[in-house]
C-alpha cells in the first residue's frame, strides 16, 4: 500500500473535468442512452436485482444476468442491438491519462439513483489486467471505498464529486472497491439528481 493508505497505483484525480467538460459528457450519455436503453442488471445464481441501472458504449458491454452471469458481449441483452461507440471526449481522457497504448473497449455506464450502492468487488472480468480502469464521477458526490486484493484488506474511503476521476492501475487494478452511499442534492449537474459513474476498460489481450 502507499504511504497514504491507498493501493500503489491508484490514481486520485480531483476536480478534473470543469463544468462544461462534465455537461458535455452528459449530452454524450444521454445520446447513449437514447440508443441503448438503461436497464436492471441481476446477480448470477439469485437472479437478485442490483440497485443501479446500467448500459454500455463501445465494442463489448459488461453484462450480467442469473443464467449466464458475469461476462462481456457485444449486444446489448434487452433491445440485441450493438452498443453505441465511445464518445471522442471518452477516448481523448483514456489516451491522456490511461498510460496504456490500446483503446478501451468498453464502457460501462452506472447510473445511482440516492439509495444505489455497489458492494465491494474486483474488477476481474476482463483477460487484459495491464490495463487500467479510468472511471468518470459525474452529479451527486459518493462515498467510494477501497482496499486491497484480498477481501478482507483494510479498505480507504474517498468521497468523490462531480468531474474527479480516479483510476485503477499497477497493484490497485485488482482491488477490492465499491461505493458505499450517494450523497443527495450534492450537485446540480443532473437535473433530476442522482450519480452518473463511467467505467473505461481494455477488455481483450492487445
Amino acid at each position: 500500500m502507499a504511504a497514504t493508505g491507498l493501493p500503489d497505483g491508484f490514481s486520485y484525480l480531483p476536480d478534473h473535468l470543469d463544468r462544461r467538460a462534465q455537461e458535455a459528457l452528459v449530452g454524450d450519455i444521454r445520446a447513449i442512452v437514447a440508443k441503448a436503453p438503461l436497464y436492471v442488471p441481476v446477480m448470477p445464481r439469485t437472479g437478485k436485482a442490483m440497485s443501479v441501472r446500467m448500459t454500455n458504449c463501445g465494442q463489448l458491454g459488461w453484462v450480467t444476468d442469473k443464467e449466464r452471469g458475469y461476462r462481456y458481449q457485444p449486444l446489448h441483452p434487452v433491445t440485441g442491438q450493438a452498443w453505441p461507440d465511445i464518445p471522442p471526449a471518452l477516448l481523448a481522457l483514456w489516451n491522456t491519462l490511461s498510460g496504456f497504448d490500446a483503446p478501451p473497449e468498453a464502457c460501462l455506464v452506472n447510473f445511482y439513483d440516492e439509495t444505489a450502492k455497489m458492494g465491494l468487488h474486483q474488477d476481474r472480468d476482463e483477460a487484459e489486467f495491464s490495463a487500467p480502469v479510468l472511471s468518470i464521477s459525474l452529479g451527486d458526490s459518493c462515498l467510494f471505498r477501497i482496499g486491497g486484493p484480498s477481501r478482507g484488506d483494510k479498505a480507504q474511503s474517498l468521497k468523490l464529486r462531480s468531474g474527479d476521476i480516479v483510476i485503477l492501475g499497477g497493484k490497485s487494478r485488482l482491488a477490492f472497491h465499491g461505493v458505499t452511499r450517494i450523497y443527495p442534492d450534492t450537485s446540480t449537474l443532473l437535473k433530476k439528481g442522482g450519480r452518473i459513474n463511467l467505467t473505461l476498460r481494455r477488455v481483450t489481450p492487445v
